[in-house]
């Protein structure tokens, strides 16, 4: 039995498709190990997203190289956004690399392997034309491989991701995404509801709906009819053992009413809801092509707030995009401090190879301004994400427990534990707790709070005897 290690960077996507290899892999004869040493094949699963993600890959790569010296044999391969991107770029930069393949073309990597371990030389396998069909073939082979599933990969046995769209079409300037995972398509609801009850039978209580865009999600049958995302949404929440069920990534101009309305009605999913702003400036919003305008982002805003007001949001911006004034970056603050998003995500802007931006638009924006700003800006959140986390002080949640926190994880102390878990609104809740909660919804009472986290307390139902029972 062959031996493979595979190491994921980059999003929830990429953990996904790293689970998929593996199942396929399982199921031509390898097992998983847990480090590159010990592996007869080692598979880095990449992200183009940032330039930082790459150069860890590049660094990883640089790290095996002395194992590949030693053992010839041992198959190195890169798959993912940035094999798509890079291609024959990662056999200049790390010419002992044995395989590239794309994220379409995922299935291949046994066959692939089969050739590299057969002689054959060096395999590449990448492909997102969108003028000769090959699309399709994508398509096609993401309806084969995405049923497979391996619960040992997971974050949790109880939690899983579920692919419902495949690419996007909305060519931000500054995104690579469209070149490395091709255009929009939305997979057919019976294999999306064939999957989550596969997951439903694993054991698994809650399910992440993934999508570039997730709620510009549809699917137009045959006879001309459309499933859109409020309706995929009340046909998954049929579905017995399945508890919670959340999506991400979400696009402003599609948060529609009726889906908005669909989130509130059905208890199982979870009303929170991951909206990217990128930027609070009309001129940087319109030159990242993002598609809408500040008014059209608080328009949205708004209508959550109306339709579902107990909702959390949490946001994506960027800094130090080309162009941006400090009164551009002054209106990304104002519109954090207007919409007191749960958490964002804040990046500092790199130029990507093969977006618009790379090609029109310069990257003029010194490394310390954007430091600055960021660093700006997540101060700023972080002290909105912790006035907001303390108003829950003194209440009850509840929680699903995910496992033992990071900091049970590194104490050496088997009687304290610390156990984590997530509210339906997705706010990270630890409190102290065995390893037999995990998998369970359990009540905690908060008693404190920070920027990012929630600490309680489990509550505990007393038991009164009456007549000696």
């Amino acid at each position: 039995m062959k031996k493979v290690y595979i190491k994921t960077v980059g999003c929830q996507m990429n953990v996904l498709d790293s689970e998929m290899v593996i199942a396929d892999l399982k199921r031509h004869g390898y097992s998983v190990v847990d480090s590159p040493e010990e592996a007869d094949c080692v598979l880095y699963n990449t992200c183009s997203v940032r330039e930082h993600a790459e150069e860890k890959v590049y660094s990883a790569l640089g790290t095996i190289r002395q194992a590949k010296e030693k053992n010839p044999e041992k198959t190195i391969g890169v798959m993912g956004c940035m094999a798509q991107k890079d291609q024959e770029i990662i056999f200049k930069r790390a010419p002992f690399v044995d395989l590239v393949v794309g994220p379409g073309q995922l299935h291949t990597i046994p066959g692939l392997l089969e050739k590299v371990q057969a002689g054959e030389g060096r395999q590449m396998a990448v492909s997102l034309s969108r003028k000769d069909g090959s699309q399709a073939v994508i398509a096609r082979s993401h309806e084969t491989f995405d049923p497979l599933r391996d619960p040992t990969m997971r974050p949790t046995p109880f939690q899983a991701y579920l692919r419902i769209q495949i690419g996007c079409d909305k060519f931000c300037t500054y995104c690579v995404v469209p070149n490395t995972r091709g255009p929009e398509q939305g997979r057919p609801p019976e294999q999306i509801l064939s999957e989550a009850q596969t997951l439903a039978e694993q054991g698994c209580k809650e399910i992440t709906l993934l999508g570039q865009t997730v709620n510009s999600y549809k699917f137009r049958h045959d006879d001309g009819s459309r499933t859109d995302m409020a309706s995929l949404l009340e046909q998954l929440h049929e579905i017995e053992g399945i508890h919670r069920i959340k999506f991400v990534t979400n696009y402003p101009k599609d948060m529609t009413e009726r889906l908005l309305e669909t989130v509130r009605d059905l208890p199982k999913v979870s009303p929170y809801l991951h909206v990217p702003a990128q930027s609070g400036s009309d001129v940087m919003l319109k030159r990242m092509k993002r598609g809408y305008t500040v008014s059209d982002y608080m328009e949205m805003f708004e209508r959550i707030e109306r339709i579902l007001p107990e909702a959390t949001v949490s946001s994506d911006f960027i800094v130090g995009f080309s162009g941006e004034t400090e009164d551009d970056f002054q209106k990304s603050i104002q519109l954090l401090e207007r919409c007191r998003f749960k958490n964002s995500f804040i990046f500092q802007y790199s130029v990507r190879p093969g977006t618009k931006a790379a090609e029109n638009l310069p990257d003029d924006i010194p490394r310390e301004v954007k430091v600055r700003r960021n660093n700006e800006l997540l101060e700023v959140q972080n002290r909105i994400a912790k006035e907001d986390n303390q108003k829950l002080i003194g209440s009850e949640v509840e929680v699903l427990v995910e496992g033992p926190s990071k900091k049970s994880k590194k104490s050496n102390d088997p009687s304290a534990v610390q156990m984590t878990g997530r509210t339906h609104c997705d706010r990270i809740v630890v409190f102290d707790g065995n390893l037999r909660q995990a998998g369970e919804f359990l009540q905690v009472h908060i008693d404190d709070a920070s920027s990012h986290t929630l600490i309680g307390r489990v509550k505990t139902v007393e038991v009164v005897s009456i007549g000696g029972l």
